[in-house]
């Protein structure tokens, strides 16, 4: 049973920052890919990070030089640090697995730039 949870979401001020986790479990094959997704009000989920097997990373230009995902390979965890955050990073964050040939969603975590 495949299982990943999230954590770190919150409310914080503009330019603040942010770290969320993404912690996988019941996965027995090799983890392909680990990334975030994010979904705010009436729009449609957007990319946000990906970081491959091997170590290389994708970004969207929206968060580009401002966020910065990592993983722990021993914990099957993926994060995500945001920096430097801005209203318009208000949004649910998903964290998103791809084994198997196929994606595993987290259950989200809101995370709400404000003052």
């Amino acid at each position: 049973q495949v299982q990943l949870v999230e954590s770190g979401g919150g409310l914080v001020q503009p330019g603040g920052s942010l770290r969320l986790s993404c912690a996988a479990s019941g996965i027995s094959t090799s983890i392909d890919a680990m990334g975030w997704y994010r979904q705010a009000p009436g729009k449609e989920r957007e990319f946000v990070a990906r970081i491959i097997s091997g170590g290389s990373t994708v970004y969207a230009d929206s968060v580009k030089g401002r966020f910065t995902i990592s993983r722990d390979n021993n914990k099957n965890t993926v994060y995500l640090e945001m920096n430097t955050l801005k209203p318009e990073d208000t949004s649910v964050y998903y964290c998103n697995v791809w084994a198997d040939y196929r994606p595993y969603w987290g259950q989200g975590t809101q995370v709400a730039v404000s003052s």
